[in-house]
């Protein structure tokens, strides 16, 4: 696969949220202002960014047994890393993300890059792959937060742009109206995609698309 097509495929084909259905929690729960949504992307894409390059240097050092123990501990160290940060000099942002910046150690898209790619590709690859998914994670984290926080409050990154025209309809900023933009913007993915993105969807279904198949043993495994 191409470097170009390796990075342009996170951003819409194979989206993380909006295609693949990855990382939901925090795109509800962050997304109730469009600067939370780039926080979280821009946070998320470091930890991915770092973690793929560690991994695929260390994909023939790490016992074939215990790399998911490793990979967490990889991530762990790298979302530590950018909790410091943001905790020294962005603290409003922080405080924003809550809990939820600690949750990237356990985000799927994370782990589903680790041991999907990283640990089989090259460090380049690895790096491009990572800054593709979390550009794409990023961006329809944004475009999440944006219209759930223009329709709901009637401001873009806490800018007032309509003047008291329109009237705020608050339910977008609560959990209801965030599962109605979800799936409006699934909708339009699928749409800008000939309906090719429910098709990558269904075919991640089950083990076939479970970043830890590997090491649970597959559906045969756990029928027993």
């Amino acid at each position: 696969m191409k470097n170009r097509e390796i990075f342009l495929r996170g951003l819409l084909k194979e989206n993380p949220v909006l295609v693949m259905l990855l990382g939901t929690c925090p795109t509800l729960a962050v997304t109730t202002m469009a600067l939370n949504g780039i926080g979280m992307g821009l946070a998320t894409t470091f930890v991915l960014l770092g973690s793929n390059v560690v991994i695929s240097l260390l994909k023939r050092v790490i016992p074939k047994e215990v790399r998911l123990p490793c990979y967490i501990v990889i991530i762990a160290g790298f979302v530590t890393l950018v909790g410091f940060l943001l905790e020294r000099y962005l603290p409003a942002l922080n405080q924003a993300l809550g809990l939820f910046l600690s949750l990237i150690t356990v985000n799927c898209i994370i782990l589903g890059r680790a041991e999907m790619f990283a640990s089989k590709n090259s460090v380049g690859k690895s790096a491009l792959d990572a800054l593709g998914m979390g550009f794409g994670f990023t961006l329809a984290l944004f475009c999440m937060g944006a219209v759930r926080e223009l329709i709901g409050a009637g401001t873009i990154f806490g800018i007032d742009i309509t003047f008291g025209v329109l009237e705020p309809m608050l339910i977008f900023i609560l959990p209801a109206g965030g599962f109605f933009v979800f799936g409006c913007l699934i909708a339009l993915v699928n749409r800008l995609t000939k309906g090719r993105a429910a098709e990558r969807r269904s075919q991640a279904d089950g083990c076939a698309g479970c970043p830890a198949a590997g090491a649970c043993g597959g559906c045969e495994e756990v029928a027993k």
